[in-house]
């Protein structure tokens, strides 16, 4: 015998007995499904998420990382272009600065910006070998002391942040764009001392691997293997390409006719 119900019931041959356990088969039938049920509120709380992680200068990607909002553009433009005039009111120590310092200075950072698009190597996870794209930064704390040299690097850590952002957190970009790129103006404290230039290029590159290596153990530490710390881990990431581009970049400065050329061209940037 047939049997048709209008609500929440069945169409179809009326069952035998139910199992106790079965319960009543109306409300089975009008219960939204478990796997259904789990799967939309999950999607539900991921969209929340995501509202909750957008905000005016950057927006969720959806994998826990974001990407920069047309204002956030516009703000990190800002900021370099404050840190240009900043920085060319310390080359000239308060004065107004001279068409000379900013050409060159302007010169050494648009190299640096060229250069670091030329990649020898890419790591799979960030971090590249480039053309000597630090080497360029180095060269304005050396002519113009460390002050303007921490000024170059952070303006050029933001058009690095610019040009390819990856971004977890704030702390996260500040110590892997502006503060490890601010790090190569370490140079400038060694512009005094015999190959001062060779000196203060490797100690620009190690207090950048230190805020990388930093931003590796606090947070990256979950990509590293199973029975590897933290900081070997992030050490050996971070150190493989830093060092292979010092190495480069030093054997081209010790050839004889650059390391002149170098020294002719600071002789004009400073004059």
């Amino acid at each position: 015998m047939l049997e048709i119900k209008r609500r929440g019931g069945f169409i179809g041959r009326r069952p035998g007995k139910l199992p106790e356990s079965a319960g009543n088969p109306d409300e089975q039938l009008d219960a939204p499904r478990s796997d259904d049920y789990s799967e939309s509120v999950a999607r539900g709380a991921e969209a929340r998420k995501r509202r909750e992680a957008e905000s005016f200068f950057a927006v969720s990607n959806g994998d826990g990382s974001f990407s920069l909002t047309v204002p956030g553009y516009v703000l990190v433009a800002v900021l370099i272009f404050a840190l240009f005039v900043l920085m060319a009111m310390a080359a000239s120590h308060g004065k107004k600065p001279s068409a000379r310092q900013i050409a060159f200075a302007s010169a050494a950072i648009a190299l640096a910006v060229v250069t670091s698009m030329i990649k020898l190597f890419e790591m799979p996870f960030g971090g590249s070998v480039t053309l000597c794209s630090s080497f360029f930064i180095v060269l304005i704390a050396y002519w113009y002391g460390p002050a303007v040299g921490m000024m170059a690097g952070v303006a050029f850590g933001l058009l690095q942040f610019v040009l390819g952002p990856y971004i977890i957190s704030l702390p996260q970009v500040l110590f892997d764009y502006p503060l490890a790129f601010g790090a190569l103006g370490v140079a400038g404290f060694f512009y005094h001392r015999k190959h001062g230039l060779l000196i203060g290029y490797i100690a620009g590159i190690a207090a950048r691997l230190f805020f990388h290596v930093l931003s590796g153990i606090v947070f990256f530490a979950d990509d590293a293997p199973a029975g590897m710390s933290a900081l070997a881990y992030s050490l050996a990431y971070n150190g493989s390409f830093l060092a292979a581009e010092a190495a480069i970049t030093i054997l081209i400065m010790m050839i004889p006719a650059v390391s002149k050329a170098l020294q002719q061209i600071r002789n004009q940037a400073v004059a």
